[in-house]
């Protein structure tokens, strides 16, 4: 499955399911690798971009970047304040390259919990940055691919290429 961002010569969003438990999407970014890996990994940054679908905002966004470290990730829908938090622990940080984290959601919009991995690679000053989340079973994967995932995904990387475009 691969997918356009948008019509306008964007980055293209690649999706794949390499195992029958896991998604992994793939886009490049036009920043070097420790920019990207700090805008991923950086509360001050993961919250203006880690937003999904237009009309959310993140409140919570607390990071402890190191093997055991956790997260806590809450976003809220604007037009009625719902919220939906989420977060996780840290099994590997290996900057800028690699890092390993846990998934569970507060209210579970799917079955269980995930194990996810971004993993980043730069040449010529194109980062390319590639998220896997491994799931429980082959049927939370599809329930999670049909979700309206990929919408999320392209909005949320549209935004963390602005923050790093703003970087320069």
């Amino acid at each position: 499955m691969t997918s356009a961002a948008s019509s306008n010569h964007t980055p293209e969003l690649t999706i794949t399911t390499p195992s029958d438990r896991e998604l992994s999407w793939t886009r490049s970014f036009r920043a070097p690798i420790s920019r990207v890996f700090a805008a991923i990994t950086q509360p001050e940054y993961v919250r203006r971009w880690l937003l999904g679908p237009e009309g959310w905002s993140m409140p919570t966004c607390e990071i402890d970047l190191r093997p055991d470290g956790r997260y806590r990730y809450v976003w809220r829908r604007d037009r009625d304040g719902k919220e939906m938090g989420m977060g996780g622990v840290f099994r590997e940080v290996t900057s800028p390259s690699r890092v390993t984290f846990t998934e569970t959601f507060d209210e579970a919009w799917y079955s269980g919990h995930a194990l996810g991995r971004y993993e980043l690679r730069e040449q010529r000053g194109v980062t390319v940055f590639v998220q896997t989340m491994q799931y429980e079973s082959s049927a939370v994967r599809d329930e999670v691919l049909r979700s309206g995932l990929e919408d999320g995904i392209v909005k949320s990387h549209q935004r963390l290429d602005a923050i790093l475009i703003d970087q320069n």
